[in-house]
């Protein structure tokens, strides 16, 4: 936000006021120097802007093209940045016959040291996904902004309840605490659409955070903030749509800007097999990518090349900006196909070790697997993304959980089986795992309100391969007893409101299940940040019995032993079947309780608890 009233400042100061420059967007905000990516594409908005030709004199950078579409409001300067060029300000300077001439100073500043070698999330991370607006109100005073219709309303499951960017800020120390070591957060840019904007996803400008949570300043103190406390930070990002609010919605910068633009409202299929389906007609695949997801958010086409470079350029704007260590793309599967494998690789370009999660909502684990960097696909499609959302996973461990473990195809073989199917993964490991997530009914709701099934659900997830997630107030039992609706099973965190009896983030009030759940949970978390073997080790299962089921972990340096159980009461484990693993007679230790046990022949198990042994050598 600094920057952009610096750069309105001098617009000011050169032109002799803003509305004389008819220019009103400059995109993206500003640029670096040294990016491995030498070509930039500004979009230039404003009335008849296109009627001027453009200039720059600036040591290193050339204008090389400049292109103009069937709107006279717009123009798109390609401009080539050698590697020597230093940072500054850089004048566009836009001119026609018998006018003012019009300028406008464009930043190039400097990047971070090692900016482009950053890491991304992995394996020895955990995920602690928050939305927003329903985690706490640090900052009343933007709970309303002037001008913006969808105002404060707690009393509405859908309304703006008043989280913000300050909210997170004050209870870092509350999420280092509970272990995770990765935010992601749903989506904090601009959503001004007249109502039920509090989710994110209509974006209505994708430079801007939203004033009701704070300014750009704010994103980027949020980031450092954050790295002081060891935790990295996930942008959820959105290249699919808009909101139907967006500004340039009021002004289409080009004839095919979105997709059905000037036709009746066209919503997608939703049949995201189709782009994989040797059968797939080409009315299914067409109406599944160019579909609008709702009628509320314009589809977006990234066919046209200008719009593609400016998502692709706004994504690394943000990772540069905000210091972002990955992203999470939301609807992977719903934008142009080709276009997401470019953009995808435009970003690893520039940051080989970052890491960026898609969003494909199937339980097929070959649709999902499809979308993997590394994997061989029959139509000859190479993709760029190393991580993908591990739904497959994630209704396996439901079920399974609340399965009949007297039906042989049912209960823990749902993991086992889903498990065994990793072979269609390129890389296993890198997928995100979780309970659940903002879109679904909590887990804990899920697993019809029994706590002994969510301690399980954790242990499995924090020790199987993949990446963790879990959602804000999982650790403290959050549920969603009177219905799915989106609205209640993103309830506002107990405590970030002033005056709430109950608060988790001080420990108050808090009723002894979810206590023991939260500090089950932080005791959890915290001993994964240093498992080796959970982080880079390999796997070995062994086939559900008698309700138990046992996954070892195992590296140079540690072997885990991992042990799920329904036994309603307790249970003798014969340990004959695992001696490819396990020694006649060791010890171990008991991750939970900390007990150290020796152990022969069998382990005794109690009632409906699991197991995590850390086995001595």
């Amino acid at each position: 936000m600094k920057l952009l009233l610096q750069i309105i400042t001098l617009v000011l100061v050169v032109t002799g006021g803003f509305a004389q420059t008819q220019i009103t967007h400059v995109e993206p905000l500003n640029w670096w120097v040294g990016m491995k990516n030498q070509q930039l594409q500004v979009m230039v908005h404003g009335k008849g802007i296109a009627k001027y030709a453009p200039t720059l004199k600036y040591n290193g950078i050339t204008l090389k093209k400049v292109h103009r579409t069937v709107n006279p409001n717009y123009l798109f300067l390609d401009l080539q940045i050698a590697a020597a060029t230093k940072p500054g300000t850089v004048i566009l300077t836009f001119e026609k016959t018998n006018q003012k001439p019009i300028t406008f100073p464009y930043q190039l500043l400097q990047r971070r040291p090692n900016s482009s070698q950053r890491e991304g999330f992995n394996a020895s991370d955990v995920l602690y996904l928050i939305t927003p607006d329903r985690f706490a109100n640090g900052n009343p005073e933007n709970d309303n902004i002037p001008g913006m219709p969808d105002t404060l309303n707690r009393g509405y499951m859908y309304g703006r309840h008043g989280g913000d960017i300050e909210g997170i800020i004050k209870h870092l120390d509350y999420v280092s605490k509970l272990g995770v070591t990765a935010l992601w957060i749903n989506p904090l840019l601009e959503n001004d659409m007249q109502k039920d904007s509090y989710h994110g996803y209509a974006i209505t400008d994708f430079s801007k955070t939203d004033p009701r949570y704070g300014t750009n300043e704010d994103y980027l103190r949020l980031s450092k903030e954050a790295k002081k406390k060891n935790l990295k930070l996930i942008a959820d990002m959105v290249a699919n749509h808009c909101g139907l609010e967006h500004w340039w919605m009021k002004d289409l910068p080009d004839s095919n800007w979105i997709n059905y633009q000037n036709q009746p409202l066209t919503v997608t299929n939703h049949r995201r097999e189709s782009l994989h389906d040797a059968y797939a007609s080409e009315y299914d695949k067409k109406l599944q990518s160019e579909g609008w997801f709702v009628s509320t958010m314009p589809d977006l086409n990234q066919k046209n090349p200008y719009l593609a470079n400016y998502l692709i350029q706004n994504a690394i704007w943000w990772v540069e900006y905000a210091d972002l260590e990955g992203i999470r793309m939301d609807t992977y599967p719903y934008p142009d196909k080709a276009f997401m494998a470019e953009w995808s690789k435009r970003i690893m370009v520039e940051y080989p070790h970052f890491n960026i999660v898609g969003e494909e909502w199937s339980t097929n684990p070959s649709l999902v697997a499809n979308w993997q960097k590394g994997v061989v696909n029959r139509d000859g499609y190479v993709s760029n993304l190393k991580s993908l959302m591990d739904f497959p996973l994630n209704e396996a461990l439901v079920q399974a959980l609340n399965g009949d473990e007297k039906n042989w195809n049912d209960g823990f073989s749902k993991l086992y089986q889903t498990l065994s199917n990793d072979y269609v993964y390129a890389h296993p490991n890198d997928l995100v795992i979780f309970p659940d997530n903002h879109d679904m009914s909590r887990i804990y709701t899920q697993l019809n309100h029994d706590v002994d099934k969510l301690k399980q659900a954790m242990v499995f997830l924090m020790t199987t391969r993949g990446i963790p997630q879990i959602f804000y107030g999982t650790e403290i039992l959050k549920s969603n007893p009177n219905s799915e609706e989106h609205g209640e099973v993103r309830s506002d965190m107990p405590g970030g409101w002033p005056g709430e009896i109950k608060n988790v983030f001080t420990e108050t009030n808090l009723s002894k299940p979810e206590m023991d759940m939260l500090q089950f949970t932080q005791k959890l978390l915290n001993w994964r940040k240093t498992a080796t073997a959970v982080h880079t080790g390999k796997l070995k299962h062994f086939a559900p019995e008698n309700g138990v089921y046992v996954q070892f972990r195992y590296n140079d340096s540690q072997k885990l032993m991992v042990i799920l159980n329904k036994n309603t009461s307790t249970y003798s484990l014969p340990l004959a079947k695992f001696s490819e693993m396990l020694p006649a007679k060791f010890t171990a230790k008991n991750v939970l309780s900390k007990e150290e046990l020796v152990i022969q022949d069998f382990l005794i198990l109690q009632p409906n608890q699991p197991l995590l042994l850390e086995i001595q050598k």
